[in-house]
């Protein structure tokens, strides 16, 4: 099924539970009853620079957490860049705290416009939004936008997740691929299922094992589903959770990193990575602060032919080594993609946990 971002199939709210672990710095928000966090202007002072529009990023988990620790790494380097003034707080990972922050935030603040993650306080944010509705909120959710403020993004790397499974069916050699994801849902499905397309292509008669860990960060339980892969005779290895990429070092076979580029984590075992660039995503939210609120689905500014993500750079250093004719066959469906002769099929179906490739 090919699904476009205003087709595509909508989902229930998700409730993501967080780890509660601090990072750089904190910012006591009285409204937040207690919330960790960092607050930043991004580096962007000098002459001029309270001209700049003020964008607030507000986060529901720890930024050592890769999904908001992506949309931070773009509002940063908009602040770097000098177009924005950017400040966050992060680890509100209730609805109550998220509903008080964002309040907080909105009231006395004065943001040009708020960004963040949505999906543990649906309700919440949406809540808040409409009490400011002069204010753009775009936030990470598995709804809708909502009139007249509220837009909604979600990262689509179906295309290079389909890339790097080529990579991997075309790197195995016991035709055994272990895959860890965090849960079944459609977000994390749709990257599983069109890793699983990629595979099939290079390895038309590999077998793919999946696991979830039923939990967003939990390396510790990531790293054990991947040895549980290995043991079952894997010998690559796709991290769609972090942790995964320790079992493959320990295990001395090559892994695909996730969200980021993790080359540097195991740079003798990570083939490559997909990466989400939220930097489009957040051009389009610079323009609503500078302009007019909107509630608008930013979803397809993730996708690889706009520059919302990516494939890392290919390591054919990495254990094993990688082929020169499986690189240029990656390479050719990339540029297919990028031209918009081949679409990444869009699959939201949780995946089975042993799946023969030649049935898909």
């Amino acid at each position: 099924m090919n699904v476009t971002p205003a087709s595509r199939p909508r989902r229930s709210p998700l409730r993501r539970t967080w780890a509660a672990v601090a990072i750089v710095g904190a910012l006591a928000l009285s409204a937040c009853g207690g919330a960790t966090g960092e607050e930043s202007d991004g580096g962007s002072g000098g002459s001029g620079s309270e001209d700049l529009p003020l964008i607030y990023g507000v986060y529901a988990t720890p930024l050592e957490e890769p999904w908001d620790g992506a949309i931070h790494a773009a509002l940063q380097e908009a602040a770097d860049d000098g177009e924005i003034r950017y400040k966050h707080v992060d680890d509100l990972s209730t609805s109550d705290a998220m509903e008080r922050g964002l309040r907080d935030i909105a009231a006395n603040e004065e943001p040009d416009a708020i960004i963040g993650d949505a999906f543990a306080a649906e309700e919440a944010v949406r809540k808040v939004a409409a009490e400011f509705p002069d204010i753009p909120f775009a936030f990470g959710s598995g709804e809708k936008p909502v009139e007249p403020n509220m837009s909604v993004f979600d990262n689509w790397l179906q295309d290079p997740a389909y890339l790097s499974g080529m990579l991997a069916g075309g790197m195995t050699k016991s035709d055994t691929i272990g895959i860890v994801g965090a849960m079944p849902i459609p977000e994390v499905n749709r990257i599983v299922n069109a890793f699983v397309l990629g595979v099939k292509e290079t390895s038309p008669k590999a077998t793919v094992k999946v696991s979830f860990i039923n939990s967003f960060f939990d390396p510790a339980a990531a790293k054990q589903a991947a040895q549980a892969h290995i043991s079952a005779g894997a010998d690559v290895l796709f991290a769609e959770r972090d942790g995964v990429i320790a079992a493959a070092e320990e295990a001395d076979i090559p892994v695909v990193g996730m969200m980021v580029d993790q080359h540097d984590e195991a740079p003798g075992h990570v083939i490559t990575s997909l990466i989400w660039h939220m930097r489009p995503t957040v051009d389009a939210v610079i323009e609503q602060a500078t302009g007019e609120p909107q509630a608008v689905d930013l979803g397809e500014f993730s996708f690889m032919k706009v520059g919302g993500s990516e494939l890392a750079e290919i390591n054919t250093d990495v254990v094993g080594g990688v082929p020169d004719e499986l690189v240029a066959k990656v390479e050719k469906v990339k540029a297919a993609i990028m031209d918009g002769s081949f679409t990444t099929p869009v699959d939201e179906a949780a995946p089975a946990s042993s799946i023969d490739v030649s049935k898909k």
